[in-house]
């Protein structure tokens, strides 16, 4: 039987507890990641455009790494920018950071605007556990 574990790396709790929803949920080995931001432990966005880039993927490692998972395991990306893509080169380059090999499938879409003011991207992922390249 396959069971269904909700992952909530440490200094998340207030998102599951305030928000109500799983920063991952974990179905064999697959891992479902919700969109993350660039929001600190104290949900205050980033400022800085590079830096809210930096705080997104950091909170999407903080989320693997709960799950034993890293971005090697990452196999769909999916990002949302505000408005325009106009900061895309400088996404690369921050997402360039942390995806070095084993590089996901990836979509991205500009959007009008987010849950929060202020907030310049959103990553979702899904990983799959247990991965070995090819």
């Amino acid at each position: 039987m396959t069971t269904r574990k909700v992952i909530i790396p440490e200094g998340m709790e207030n998102i599951y507890d305030t928000y109500h929803y799983a920063p991952a949920i974990q179905v064999g080995n697959t891992l479902y990641l919700s969109g993350q931001v660039g929001r600190d432990e104290n949900l205050n966005v980033v400022e800085g455009t590079e830096a809210q880039f930096v705080q997104a993927f950091e909170n999407v490692k903080r989320v693997l790494d709960a799950a034993g998972a890293g971005f090697e395991d990452v196999v769909e990306l999916e990002t949302w920018f505000s408005d325009s893509m106009a900061d895309l080169q400088t996404f690369l380059e921050v997402k360039d950071r942390y995806f070095t090999a084993a590089f996901p499938t990836w979509t991205g879409f500009a959007v009008k605007g987010f849950s929060m003011p202020g907030i310049l991207v959103e990553i979702k992922c899904k990983a799959v556990l247990g991965l070995t390249a090819a």
